[in-house]
């Protein structure tokens, strides 16, 4: 299939990649003009402007977006919306509200154009390991497109959810457990840092990785952040959350779904700010090891 994708950060150009092994025509945009070179060079179509990316598909289009939550997806849809036409579709891969996206699969229905919100998970790891897709949207369209997400999931690793929404209210829900899970992880290994033993906590999480009830990816991504830095000295222990987090908890409160885990979970991100404490610098080593998200260094 021919796909227009915008935006090439950690997870665009990854996803590029993968479409390009299936054989998939990729026409990549994105502000940053080297990453469009670079797309280039792995054998996508660049472009170096929306007008262009949309001139050089044909109908019915699919263009993928990979742009951060907030301003910068209305800001794309916007300019997306008179340069399309009747029957092309609008793909956000991104972490976008699950009623923002709601509203605009109405709005651009009203055009004529079609939009899939797709909750996207894998990070950093995605172009070896494929992506988690959580798909929301009309059934046709996304039987139309599933020949792409079939070449950027593993095997078994999408699903149709549901209408419009679904995809990222799912996603949403999903970082929210994700709060939890890092939680119960930086929490227990900072109680054992601090232990009357000597506990070699690379060795733990290693061992921990082989047949016991709580082994996970997540648990094999810090005994890789242990291992590069056994006690976290080059970390600061601040933790960003990205909002995901936020969402949920006020999901749960409407709903009236005691969320007591994910909620304490919300709030010991925010407390990372106020002081110093390595059960923060493990949630911060975890983060960056998923997603390459940013972490404070000393």
């Amino acid at each position: 299939m021919q796909v227009g994708l915008i935006g090439l950060g950690k997870m665009g150009a990854a996803m590029a990649e993968r479409l390009l092994r299936d054989n998939h025509r990729v026409v990549a945009f994105d502000l940053n003009e080297s990453a469009v070179k670079t797309i280039e060079e792995k054998g996508a179509s660049g472009a170096f402007s929306i007008e262009e990316l949309i001139k050089s598909l044909t109908t019915p289009r699919i263009i993928w977006m990979m742009v951060p939550v907030g301003d910068p997806v209305r800001k794309t849809i916007d300019t997306l919306t008179p340069t399309l036409s009747k029957g092309d579709i609008i793909v956000d891969g991104g972490n976008s509200f699950y009623k923002d996206s709601r509203r605009r699969a109405d709005e651009l229905e009203s055009y004529g154009i079609h939009f899939l919100d797709v909750g996207t998970s894998g990070g950093v790891w995605g172009l070896k390991d494929g992506y988690c897709l959580m798909v929301g949207g009309k059934k046709e369209i996304f039987d139309y497109c599933e020949p792409i997400f079939r070449s950027l999931a593993p095997p078994n690793g999408y699903r149709y959810i549901g209408p419009s929404g679904a995809g990222h209210y799912v996603k949403m829900i999903h970082n929210g457990i994700e709060y939890g899970l890092m939680q119960a992880y930086a929490e227990g290994f900072g109680i054992m840092k601090e232990s009357e033993y000597e506990i070699d906590l690379v060795d733990v999480a290693d061992v921990w990785g082989n047949g016991s009830v709580v082994r996970s990816w997540l648990l094999e991504l810090l005994a890789k952040a242990l291992k590069d830095d056994p006690r976290l000295e080059k970390l600061t222990d601040y933790v960003e959350d990205s909002g995901m987090g936020r969402w949920t908890v006020s999901e749960a409160i409407e709903k009236d779904v005691p969320a007591p885990i994910l909620t304490h979970s919300l709030i010991a991100r925010i407390s990372s700010r106020q002081g110093e404490s390595f059960s923060a610098k493990i949630l911060a080593a975890l983060r960056n090891q998923f997603g390459g998200h940013t972490m404070r260094k000393k």
